[in-house]
């Protein structure tokens, strides 16, 4: 007898229903555990993990002069040229990219010169159509020269008259005019020639001394010129060029204390872009102006030694330093030691720093005394040598083990 099928048949027993619920419950169970276990790792990880730090040893007092004055400008070279073309033309090619160190002399750019050639080939041709003129002018003056000897010889005999005797020496003397004039001619085509070939050398642009090109101002195909022909079309500069050994520092002192200055003060230097170091300078010159407007007097302060990382128009804090060191009352120096001020903390109304020992942090409280430009005094709580945290994690703490950045 064949089955019956109804819908009795699709019922799901009691038991496969509740046998169902149990797998999903131990499977929700499973992933539950593989998320804590995850998250604990990472939270392990986290804490294994030893913050990377940047350190600054403290200085003695004596290492540093006091500072009698700071101000602030910008790195500029004495020597910057924008370098243009003599003579308005297309570019045809140019060497000038960013970057490129160049010799006093080196091509930077070559103008399309067709038409200061065609000039100079004329020039030449000219010159050398006046050159021949003279050559034959001489071999007529020649010629009349041993005529006029004959006519005189043919006259001391009585058998030609004075007037034919004149005309030789007329035709001489003529042609002796003509050849100086000619000789004229051919140095004023000379002249024409050195004219057109000026021209032609003007169309290559070359470095005026030697450095570093900071600008390209011009592409291949362009029309540039010496002068400005309006409308924005036309460039009137190829290249900057910056002579990168003639880098100072031009700061605005204010009037009041411009008599602090002097030239060959000893100056500390620190780039915006480099808080840690300090370069050492000096006063090169005081500028013999003020300027009304914003009652300041320029001052241009020499690098003692340039690297790579100091560049045109960065920005540089600067600090006067006095003659001698700054002591105490009684010739002992009053601060312990000297730290940057990056390394202070402020903890309520502490002043706290954080010093490495043994890769591990000690809280230090301080106290504080003058400020020396990017310093400042310690007058306890820290001894020199003693390694102090400058840059690092946002949040220190006692006892926390860091790696020093290297």
């Amino acid at each position: 007898m064949p089955p019956r099928h109804d819908l009795g048949s699709l019922r799901i027993e009691d038991h496969s229903r509740r046998s169902g619920k149990t797998g999903k419950r131990l499977g929700i169970f499973a992933a539950a555990l593989g998320g804590l276990v995850l998250i604990g790792g990472l939270l392990l990880a986290f804490r294994t993990q030893k913050p990377v730090v940047e350190v600054a040893a403290a200085q003695a007092t004596g290492a540093k002069a006091e500072a009698l004055l700071n101000a602030s400008g910008y790195v500029t070279p004495r020597r910057r040229a924008t370098v243009a073309a003599k003579v308005t033309g297309r570019i045809d090619q140019i060497y000038a990219e960013e970057g490129l160190r160049v010799k006093s002399g080196q091509v930077l750019a070559t103008l399309d010169c067709s038409q200061p050639d065609a000039a100079l080939l004329s020039a030449k041709t000219d010159r050398d159509a006046t050159a021949a003129a003279l050559s034959d002018l001489q071999v007529q003056s020649a010629n009349a020269d041993r005529e006029w000897q004959r006519a005189q010889g043919l006259h001391n005999a009585g058998v030609i008259s004075p007037e034919a005797l004149d005309t030789a020496r007329t035709t001489a003397e003529s042609l002796h005019s003509k050849i100086a004039l000619t000789k004229e001619q051919v140095r004023a085509s000379d002249a024409k020639i050195g004219v057109a070939q000026q021209d032609v050398d003007n169309c290559t642009v070359r470095a005026p001394f030697d450095g570093i090109i900071v600008s390209k101002d011009a592409q291949r195909g362009e029309i540039v010129s010496p002068l400005s022909a309006g409308g924005g079309f036309t460039r009137t500069g190829i290249a900057t060029l910056v002579d990168m050994n003639s880098l100072e520092i031009e700061v605005d002192v204010n009037e009041s204390y411009i008599a602090r200055v002097k030239p060959g003060m000893r100056v500390s230097a620190t780039l915006d872009a480099y808080p840690d170091r300090d370069l050492p300078a000096h006063v090169r010159t005081v500028i013999p102006t003020a300027d009304r407007q914003k009652a300041t007097v320029k001052v241009r302060i020499a690098f003692d030694k340039l690297d790579d990382t100091i560049l045109p128009d960065m920005g540089v804090k600067v600090a006067f330093l006095s003659p001698e060191p700054a002591t105490g009352k009684k010739g002992g120096t009053d601060a312990r030691a000297i730290i940057p001020k990056s390394a202070v903390h402020t903890d309520g109304d502490k002043q706290i720093v954080y010093l490495v020992r043994e890769q591990k942090l000690e809280r230090r409280a301080i106290s504080l005394g003058m400020e020396r430009g990017s310093d400042v005094e310690v007058l306890a709580g820290v001894a020199p040598g003693d390694l102090l945290v400058v840059h690092g994690a946002e949040k220190l703490h006692e006892g926390q083990a860091v790696e020093v950045k290297q």
